[in-house]
């Protein structure tokens, strides 16, 4: 039964932080622990690569929410990462810190010490941005850059949304209503993941013991002091006992997961799979927010996209030139501009997020791209009303939570993605565009009204891979962990990830938990 001082289960983006930041001193002994194993995939370092990684389940979870009447009772693909990186290895690699009034919504919520002044030099020392700037970091473990690479349907639509009344920003970061190209974590044409920047430089030290392939069954008490986890690798079990702590980093989806098959939630669900109640938390899995996408596109016609470049010679020479110099179509993701917009709900805080392609997709889940030239403007609202849940459906740590995301159930957030809708079909009416458009093909001629649009919205939507919220962080009784990120009501016991946050934030969520993990780190070796 081996002892170390800490003991960090989940090996993602907070987990490969944490391993990091607490080794760094040579004083503590830390153990890693991660269901899955090493980054070791060609289409991990390719940015367009990401698709397939999606479709790779050594690396990806592949949950599905339950069937709900908000979305017309579909299964919904939920993408969540697997391995040491965890969704900094399948994710999209968009940078975005958010706003800075949903981190003074989170301190205002009970959240004392997480507003935007506790939280902006931590998104700073994360950062290595390429085009800097005052209010930007430099030489931070994680490489950002602005997307590279220009196409001409990119500066149309650009140029359309400006004559549509936006206007171009520097650096949504800093500002974020407007338009512009989105930035992204990459290095020198390669996705730069959690993995490389923080983990990897940590494997040397001495004091830093990494478990792959090892699945995290329960946690392990004495009373109320959490002493460590029982862990099995292969057809092996063992112990693991933290003299200082045990800090859970496996995600918005598994962290709850782990917290009720070790006895703590709420009692009803805790009975329903004959799990004894070690401690009452009846906020566990609850609380759960992600960003609900939808993918408008059209048909189009005098201009060449990525469609017809991924294809044939083209395809050969796109290769040819990554594998030279690094450039070109195989540096992108899954969008190239973006756009920040208000559509009336906080006035002019932006609450709609467009992620502009020149692409159109065959099949959007699965990545599949059109054969004809095609684009694509995806539309999330930012800040949903929309709350779900996530619970264990068995005491076997290996069967899949039970997951509704409860997605458009919420009033406000129908109205603000059908005024979003609408602004993108404006925004491609404007003469910049207009001239290269054959047809609208989703959601097409027939859903011209708000109601066709928001049944169209209801049909076809998917999530966009930004679950948060399961565990959530606060000052009040019902919060799961309080500003410390201790869990209320036990000793030894941190969580560390998505799962904290009190609201979803303004935008792609990765950046947010890369500042959260270096905060924590300075919290806990502050506290022991």
């Amino acid at each position: 039964m081996p002892d170390v001082d800490y003991l960090i289960l989940g090996g993602g983006t907070a987990g490969c932080i944490l391993a990091n930041r607490l080794t760094e001193s040579g004083r503590d002994q830390v153990m890693l622990v991660e269901a899955g194993g090493k980054p070791r995939n060609i289409f991990i370092h390719i940015p367009a690569g990401f698709g397939h990684m999606l479709r790779n389940r050594r690396f990806n979870w592949a949950y599905e929410s339950v069937p709900d009447p908000a979305t017309d009772n579909r299964n919904i693909p939920l993408p969540a990462g697997k391995g040491l990186g965890g969704s900094g290895l399948i994710n999209g690699m968009v940078y975005v810190r958010g706003q800075e009034a949903d981190y003074e919504g989170w301190a205002a919520s009970g959240a004392t010490g997480w507003g935007w002044e506790d939280v902006e030099p931590y998104f700073r020392r994360v950062e290595d941005y390429a085009q800097g700037g005052n209010g930007r970091g430099a030489g931070g473990p994680l490489h950002v850059t602005q997307v590279q690479e220009r196409f001409s349907l990119g500066e149309a639509f650009l140029r359309a949304a400006v004559e549509d009344g936006g206007k171009i920003i520097p650096d949504y970061n800093l500002d974020q209503e407007g338009y512009g190209y989105y930035q992204v974590n990459q290095y020198r044409g390669r996705r730069w993941s959690p993995y490389e920047a923080y983990l990897a430089p940590a494997l040397k030290r001495s004091n830093l013991a990494v478990m792959d392939h090892t699945m995290a069954l329960h946690l392990t008490f004495d009373g109320r002091r959490c002493t460590g986890a029982r862990i099995r690798k292969g057809d092996s079990e063992q112990e693991i006992r933290a003299r200082r702590g045990v800090i859970v980093t496996a995600g918005a989806f598994r962290t709850p997961q782990l917290l009720e098959l070790s006895g703590i939630g709420r009692k009803d669900v805790l009975d329903s799979i004959g799990v004894p109640v070690r401690h009452e938390l009846p906020e566990v899995g609850e609380n759960y927010y992600d960003h609900y996408a939808l993918r408008m596109n059209w048909r189009l016609h005098g201009v060449r996209s990525l469609n017809e470049s991924t294809r044939g010679w083209r395809l050969a020479l796109a290769v040819a030139q990554y594998a030279l110099r690094r450039k070109g179509i195989l540096t992108l993701g899954p969008a190239l501009c973006h756009g920040f917009i208000a559509t009336g709900e906080d006035g002019a805080r932006p609450d709609a997020q467009f992620l502009f392609m020149h692409a159109s997709y065959e099949n959007a889940a699965r990545r599949v791209l059109d054969k004809e030239p095609g684009m694509t403007i995806g539309i999330i609202q930012q800040r949903p009303r929309s709350a779900g849940w996530i619970h264990a459906a068995s005491p076997d740590v290996t069967e899949d939570p039970a997951i509704n995301p409860r997605f458009m159930s919420a009033p406000e957030d129908a109205r603000c993605v059908v005024a979003a809708m609408h602004r993108a079909r404006r925004l491609v009416a404007r003469p910049a565009l207009a001239p290269l458009v054959a047809r609208e093909m989703n959601p097409g001629p027939d859903a011209d009204a708000d109601d066709g649009m928001l049944a169209w919205a209801r049909a076809t939507g998917q999530n966009l891979y930004h679950a948060c919220g399961t565990c959530r962080m606060g000052s009040d009784d019902g919060a799961v962990v309080d500003t410390r990120l201790r869990v209320r009501g036990l000793e030894g016991l941190r969580v560390a990830d998505a799962s904290v946050f009190p609201t979803i934030t303004s935008g792609n969520i990765h950046a947010p938990v890369l500042m959260l993990a270096e905060r924590a780190a300075d919290i806990i070796k502050a506290d022991d």
